[in-house]
């Protein structure tokens, strides 16, 4: 019996033979990482027991927070990388799944909407693919159009949040649904890898121009002006045909007999699977590491942003009791040295005692770097409030010793001005800093996102995608 089935271009799988010694550079981004969480959860841990009596709303995000910020370690210390797939119904998101996976675990069909619900499935590859102690997990989602508009932006928020890779399937020119679902997708800052699914039910010149259609989409330079394209720089490209439609074949009996079956061909993923074991040998770990920054940096936020509209108001008050008597102390001292060095030690008290106000902790050497940041990011207004008051304060001074009150009332006053504006300023400039939590300090997210970045390969993927990693002012 001989089969006789029509060719189908079959790649044959032979992937890069990872290096043998770990890699030691992701490995030193994940300690970073871990050292990075393990501080945000000692930090905000005191914090939520402090706010058992206190405010609920507040004592509510702190918890859900507390929980990213525990599972993302988890994560991180069982070194689990996830792959998340997307796109609309009958694109073939599960076969393509299944077809990595090697047998039929996630529910096909030709009816829309099987899948209805993300499903996480361990994909276990063998050690001369995947070196070291990495896990990966294939998540599976419902059809982008299958369930309700909020439904699907909150699924698809939670499940994106904890992916570190994204699939996004289609079957041919996309559509404006699929266009601004990869847009949306982009904003996440993970690597998003475009599938091209079903090309067997192509002729080769309509799948080429398919293909070179989807390459063109980061080119719209119409929608760039408009502020909706898409980055190429965070976008990768496959064909694959995870689950070929049958075909028919001839089979020759030993009898003289000719008969007729249908025959379901080999599954064609093998340049996405090699593209992801790929891009995890040599970026995965480091990859992993950037992205628990990523959602830690986002935890910190969401708790200081809600700390402080929380605390508005007792922030206010304690901006403007400083900004008062600091121009009374500046104002009435007669010696103008003391007056240079009064108000950099008020401003830094009032600092502290912001962040003591929103449970941030910062110690003196933090708040001087704050401040100097403020001074020198306040465009040339803050610098002349100090040389103000020394040139003041030297004309004060010497009011008084001549006697000459009314002179020394009149500097006094414009002095105290300037002393109560310039820490009104640095005081609300300080909450905008406080506003981002504790990730600009040591070990924090921004600071070790940004050690990582540098000691990334120009030809990395993350490299290329390191403008999505940086945080947004």
């Amino acid at each position: 019996m001989t089969h006789s089935p029509p060719s189908q271009p079959h790649k044959v799988l032979t992937p890069e033979t990872p290096s043998a010694r770990p890699n030691q550079q992701g490995e030193l981004h994940l300690s970073l990482a871990r050292a990075s969480l393990r501080q945000a959860l000692a930090r905000y841990s005191p914090l939520e027991r402090r706010q058992q009596t206190a405010n609920t709303e507040l004592q509510a995000e702190l918890q859900t927070q507390l929980d990213v910020l525990t599972s993302t370690l988890e994560k991180l210390d069982q070194n689990v990388i996830r792959i998340a797939t997307f796109g609309l119904v009958s694109r073939g998101k599960s076969a393509v799944l299944n077809a990595l996976l090697g047998q039929k675990i996630l529910q096909t069909g030709p009816l829309n909407g099987v899948t209805q619900w993300p499903r996480s499935v361990r994909w276990t590859l063998p050690q001369n693919l995947l070196k070291g102690d990495i896990q990966v997990e294939l998540i599976d989602t419902p059809g982008l159009d299958e369930i309700g508009g909020e439904v699907r932006g909150e699924m698809a928020k939670q499940v994106t949040r904890q992916a570190d890779f994204i699939l996004f399937v289609v079957a041919g020119d996309i559509t404006r649904t699929e266009y601004d679902a990869i847009r949306e997708l982009q904003k996440s800052q993970k690597l998003l890898i475009l599938i091209f699914n079903k090309i067997d039910l192509y002729p080769e010149v309509d799948r080429q121009a398919i293909y070179q259609n989807l390459q063109a989409l980061g080119n719209d330079k119409e929608g760039e002006q408009k502020g909706e394209f898409l980055n190429p720089k965070s976008l990768e490209i496959v064909m694959a045909a995870a689950e070929p439609a049958p075909v028919q074949v001839r089979v020759e009996w030993p009898d003289d007999r000719v008969t007729y079956e249908w025959e379901s061909p080999p599954s064609q993923v093998d340049e996405l699977k090699q593209k992801l074991i790929t891009i995890i040998n040599r970026e995965g770990r480091s990859i992993l590491a950037l992205n628990a920054l990523i959602q830690a940096r986002e935890s910190e936020v969401n708790i200081a942003h809600k700390t402080i509209k929380l605390r508005q108001s007792e922030a206010e008050n304690l901006i403007w009791q400083f900004a008062k008597y600091k121009g009374l102390a500046i104002g009435l001292n007669p010696i103008a040295f003391l007056d240079i060095l009064a108000a950099p030690m008020a401003d830094l008290a009032l600092i502290r005692s912001l962040a003591r106000l929103y449970g941030l902790p910062m110690t003196g050497y933090e708040a001087g770097k704050l401040w100097k940041t403020i001074i020198f990011s306040a465009g040339g207004v803050l610098f002349g409030e100090l040389g103000s008051g020394l040139i003041l304060g030297l004309g004060k001074s010497t009011a008084g010793i001549v006697a000459d009150f009314s002179t020394f009332a009149g500097v006094a006053v414009t002095q105290a001005s300037l002393a109560a504006y310039g820490s009104y300023a640095v005081g609300r400039a300080s909450q905008v800093y406080l506003e981002k939590g504790c990730t600009w300090g040591p070990l924090g997210q921004d600071r070790v996102i940004q050690d990582i970045l540098n000691q990334v390969e120009r030809n990395s993927i993350i490299y290329r995608l390191q403008q999505e990693f940086i945080a947004k002012d």
